[in-house]
């Protein structure tokens, strides 16, 4: 089994790369993560927090954060049925997240990307967006912790998706035939 971590601040990519490695082998496909809480709804399964509160109860959350007034989790039950199905896409933007998944899951060969761009190319994805919160969002930007342990490094201000997806794959591809 194997799956990809796109790791990253807001804006830096991890929508347009994970289209572009669906777009390249359907098999990668995107973890929704579990939101609890208001505004966005794609890329996430909604949930409550009666849900959530029986999760933890079970041992099954990997990960939990709250940002932008909602909490977002990896749970077990789901990130392993993804597994089953295909290559999982996480989009996590703590280096504490990334070793939670890792740790949790030892057997699965994991690529871990970081995805950079400078923050002003940043505050102009943000502002299209026009979420609301572009202030918070700059907040979470400059709060990413860069990630030392990454297997590969994409600037997306340079690298094209398709670019970066072609890449990724490669990596994910070699390291499965290796068994790291």
């Amino acid at each position: 089994m194997r799956g990809v971590i796109l790791y990253g601040p807001p804006a830096s990519g991890k929508d347009t790369i994970t289209e572009a490695l669906h777009q390249l082998n359907s098999s990668y496909q995107q973890f929704e993560r579990l939101k609890v809480g208001s505004g966005r709804t794609a890329g996430y399964r909604m949930s409550t927090d009666e849900h959530l509160a029986a999760l933890r109860a079970a041992g099954d959350v990997l990960w939990e954060n709250r940002r932008y007034r909602s909490t977002y989790v990896v749970d077990a039950p789901a990130l392993r049925q993804h597994l089953g199905q295909g290559v999982p896409v996480l989009h996590l933007g703590q280096v504490d997240a990334v070793d939670a998944v890792r740790k949790a899951l030892p057997a699965v060969r994991w690529t871990v990307v970081a995805l950079t761009c400078p923050r002003d190319l940043a505050v102009q994805r943000i502002t299209a967006r026009q979420t609301g919160d572009t202030a918070e969002r700059l907040s979470a930007w400059d709060a990413t912790e860069p990630l030392t342990t990454a297997d590969i490094v994409v600037d997306t201000s340079v690298v094209q998706p398709a670019e970066a997806a072609t890449l990724i794959d490669r990596a994910s591809r070699h390291a499965a035939a290796l068994g790291q």
